[in-house]
């Protein structure tokens, strides 16, 4: 079945064909390096996550890269308030991130330099930058440079918005500004007493946000590749910035299939530190729950449906999970057959069936509450016949490559549970929960670290179980 998504562009959905038959060239916007990440950024990392191992599962090669924005507003002044250098500060919340990623099972970034540092590749954005001067779409003042947004007829595509109102020459330097403000926008900035400093043809300064994107994705992916993803919250000014900027410099088409994720509240609100109701992955790891279950809740809402997180909707979460856990254990560990195979049983073709309903929701603008229902549908209907013995061996063969096959793209039970680890790995862990019985968290603490570092996942559920995964 071809895939279909909903294109932010052309404002429906549209049947998905990538511009070199099965690959996929796909960029999504990384963290702004200045704290760790929190749900509402993970959401959408999980929805990236989740439309990647989709395509994959129908054998596209997906070339993905994600940038990494270490030099905007908030970094300069988070290493200031600290007084530290801005490598160094950005670089804990980089490990921090890349660490929280491996944590919910989040596939990196595979394609080569897939995870570029925007202060590595400066000299790219100030050549982006001089194309645009030269032709006519950026100007210099006061030794910055700024995108003239009237030089570009077609601003405001992505978005929707009419920009009637938009101020002749008036323009923006800060990194963020007011979604309905339509000015000229700031390219590179000059710098500021005690700020980072690159050497440019207008001078000592930095980039501005924007033009850091679209320099890194078309060096990584080139002038047009297919799908450009983020949160809905990007859309304008970024994206909208993002498109003007590239399409005036190459003259051609920038993305294909643009992809938002719906925003995420908390208890019906905004999550606010003022509310009270912030949560970093961090945070939700320290009650004591599964980043599996965290994992869970945030995938299985509709990406382009809002998501109302709440801590009981997290324990419901937790429950279903444990439920296919243990669905998925007793197939994957069953070895007891009680019958033979027999063409009228009906246990292979519903397995085949699932396999069809739950990849035909995902091909429907990745419809992954359809694809859970058809998931557990199929989960409560077997468990008893499996539970009594009357499984065959054939059964167990299908059974097993279906269940496969969807949590590869789920990716909410990880595999390696069930099997065997390297002796190092399971010293490592038995320490660990050895520390946390006798409340030495800081041992806790390091023997999580150290096989953070080895690449293995750690999760404490509520009945004291610990979990490990690769």
């Amino acid at each position: 079945m071809t895939p279909q998504f909903f294109n932010t562009l052309s404002g429906r959905i549209e049947a998905f064909e990538p511009l070199n038959g099965k690959e996929v060239r796909m960029y999504t916007c990384g963290p702004t390096v200045y704290d760790y990440a929190h749900i509402g950024n993970f959401r959408t990392f999980i929805f990236e996550d989740l439309l990647r191992r989709y395509l994959e599962s129908q054998e596209f090669r997906v070339l993905h890269t994600m940038n990494i924005t270490d030099v905007d507003d908030k970094t300069i002044a988070g290493a200031a308030r600290e007084g530290v250098a801005l490598e160094e500060y950005t670089r804990r919340f980089t490990d921090a991130f890349c660490e929280d990623l491996n944590t919910l099972n989040i596939r990196r970034p595979n394609h080569p330099e897939s995870e570029p540092r925007a202060t590595a590749d400066i000299p790219v954005m100030i050549e982006l930058i001089q194309k645009l001067v030269e032709t006519g779409h950026a100007y210099e003042s006061d030794c910055s440079v700024y995108f003239r947004v009237n030089s570009f007829p077609n601003y405001g595509k992505l978005s929707k918005k009419r920009l009637e109102k938009n101020i002749t020459g008036a323009r923006v330097d800060s990194d963020e500004y007011e979604k309905e403000d339509g000015s000229d926008f700031v390219l590179w900035k000059a710098a500021k007493e005690g700020e980072p400093s690159w050497e440019s043809p207008w001078g000592k300064g930095r980039p501005g946000w924007h033009i850091e994107c679209s320099a890194m994705s078309m060096k990584y992916l080139g002038a047009t590749f297919d799908i450009h993803a983020g949160g809905e919250d990007l859309v304008f000014p970024h994206h909208e910035n993002e498109i003007a900027q590239s399409e005036a410099a190459t003259t051609k088409p920038f993305v294909r299939y643009w992809l938002h994720s719906k925003h995420l509240l908390v208890d019906g609100k905004k999550m606010s530190k003022s509310e009270g109701n912030f949560y970093t992955l961090r945070d939700l790891l320290g009650r004591g729950y599964d980043p599996m279950a965290i994992r869970y809740a945030l995938l299985a809402t509709h990406y382009r449906m809002p998501l109302n997180f709440t801590l009981e909707g997290l324990d419901a979460a937790r429950n279903a999970l444990k439920d296919l856990k243990a669905f998925y254990s007793s197939v994957i560990n069953h070895e007891v057959f009680g019958r033979r195979y027999s063409a009228e049983d009906q246990l292979m073709s519903n397995a085949q069936d699932l396999e069809k309903d739950f990849f035909g929701a995902l091909a429907d603008d990745l419809n992954i509450s359809k694809a859970l229902a058809s998931l557990f549908t199929f989960v409560g209907e077997t468990d008893t016949r499996i539970k009594s013995g009357a499984l065959s061996e054939q059964d167990h063969s299908e059974i097993s490559r279906v269940l496969k096959r969807c949590n590869q793209v789920l990716g909410v039970v990880p595999e390696e549970r069930y099997g065997d680890f390297p002796e190092d790995i399971r010293q490592w862990h038995e320490e660990r929960k050895c520390a946390r019985i006798e409340k030495r968290f800081s041992s806790a603490d390091k023997c999580r670290q150290k096989l953070s570092e080895l690449g293995y996942i750690v999760w404490d559920e509520a009945d004291g179980i610990s979990g490990i995964a690769k």
